[in-house]
């Protein structure tokens, strides 16, 4: 079960809604939708969570880039919408570079290329999420762990955050937390 709202920050507090994102195919397309929602080119926040497994804030500030924090990059790969927030920026990748290498081959764990790692296990798929174009991402938080800093949530507040009531969370530190329930 997915859920998105969007906070968008006025000069009488915040206001929320909650928004489709069948139409969204791009992390583009998000931004615009965070963008139309805005009052003066303040603050959004577009809030997207799957229940009990992952969560993304993306921070649209005007006509800035977005910013993006993701929960679980492993877990969201496994979702199309937490693959709208999962671009090349976002995962250190080379946009549309076909040379670049894949996670696989990279030596992350300190083995050497074709050595067996010894303490393998069949958990080993839970540590990576597989993307629609077989892409692998690592499983952890990624992106911008101080998206929320300046509003009150710093980064340790962030990355403690349980995925089953984050955006609750987030919202009573922004004090948005009643406007938000009228959205849910």
């Amino acid at each position: 079960m997915y859920f998105a709202a969007l906070l968008a920050r006025t000069e009488d507090g915040w206001e929320a809604s909650d928004t489709e994102l069948d139409d969204v195919e791009t992390l583009s397309d998000l931004s615009d939708l965070a963008r139309e929602a805005s009052v003066d080119d303040d603050t959004v926040l577009v809030y997207i969570e799957q229940e009990d497994a992952w969560f993304g804030v993306v921070r649209v500030d005007g006509e800035e880039d977005p910013r993006i924090y993701v929960s679980d990059a492993a877990a969201a790969a496994r979702s199309s919408y937490g693959e709208i927030l999962l671009t090349d920026e976002l995962l250190g990748r080379d946009p549309g570079g076909d040379d670049v290498a894949d996670l696989d081959s990279l030596d992350l764990d300190g083995t050497e290329d074709g050595e067996p790692d010894s303490e393998a296990d069949d958990d080993d798929e839970d540590d990576v999420g597989v993307t629609a174009k077989g892409e692998t991402v690592p499983s952890g938080p990624i992106g911008d762990r101080e998206v929320l800093t300046d509003l009150g949530v710093n980064e340790k507040e962030l990355l403690a955050l349980d995925s089953t009531d984050a955006l609750g969370e987030i919202a009573e530190r922004l004090g948005a937390a009643e406007v938000l329930e009228t959205v849910r």
